[in-house]
This record gives structure tokens, sequence and C-alpha cells, in this order.
């Protein structure tokens, strides 16, 4: 089916960034993916940071990443990035990518919701010290 393969997290201190990429492949012909991050303390349920379109040009992102993060695709490559500006503690989780296989006619679709999507990355930590 369907595999993501994510890096880029690390121990980094708090007003530092971090870059989160993740690449999909598949045996078959390419289709098109709705992506979004995902992350996930110990202990507490995997809740949404951020989204985008199949297409790169809708985004969706949650309270806590608005303004200091960025999700953003890049189709040739079949990777979706997530930068991380100004990180604080709170930030320290196992983050997560995930898709969506998308019809061209949902080109401009972003999902939000943990069970909407049905294919996961295996995680990458991410700890802000203070």
């Amino acid at each position: 089916q369907v595999q993501l393969v994510e890096s880029g997290g690390r121990l980094v201190q708090a007003g530092s960034s971090l870059r989160l990429s993740c690449t999909v492949s598949e045996r078959s012909v390419s289709s098109a993916y709705a992506m979004a991050w995902f992350r996930q303390a110990p202990g507490k349920e995997r809740e949404f940071v951020a989204a985008v379109s199949s297409d790169g040009t809708i985004t969706r992102y949650a309270d806590s990443a608005r303004g200091r993060f960025t999700v953003s695709k890049d189709n040739t490559r079949n990777t979706v990035t997530l930068q991380m500006n100004n990180l604080n503690p709170e930030d320290t989780d196992v983050y997560y990518c995930a898709a969506n296989s998308v019809t061209t006619s949902a080109a401009t679709y972003v999902w939000t919701r943990r069970y909407d999507y049905t294919n996961w990355g295996q995680g990458t930590q991410v700890a802000v010290s203070s």
C-alpha cells in the first residue's frame, strides 16, 4: 500500500526551529495525497497539528501551531514538510505523518481528524528543552 517515512525530529532548545519531512512511496502508479501532521505525548491522545491538500494549495492548522508552523508539499519529490519555528516545551511530542489518497476532484480537500487518515508514518521524536 503506502509507505510513509519521517525524519527531522531531535532535541532542541526553546525558541529554536526544526524542519520535519515525510516522504510517501508506493509500488503502484502515483496517487494524489492529502497529508497531515499529528503529534502525541505519552499517555495522551494523538492530536492534529497541520494538514495540506493534495495539490498543496490549502492548509489547516491547530491553534497551537498557527503562526509558528508551516506545512507544505513538494509533489515532484512526493514529500510533505513541517517547518516549526519558535518551539516551546509544549511542542515536545512524537510527530506522525498521515496521508489520504484522493481523486482529482478532491485536490483541495483537507482533513483534520485522526480517524480521517488510514496511512501513518512511524513517528519522529521532537523534544524541546526550557
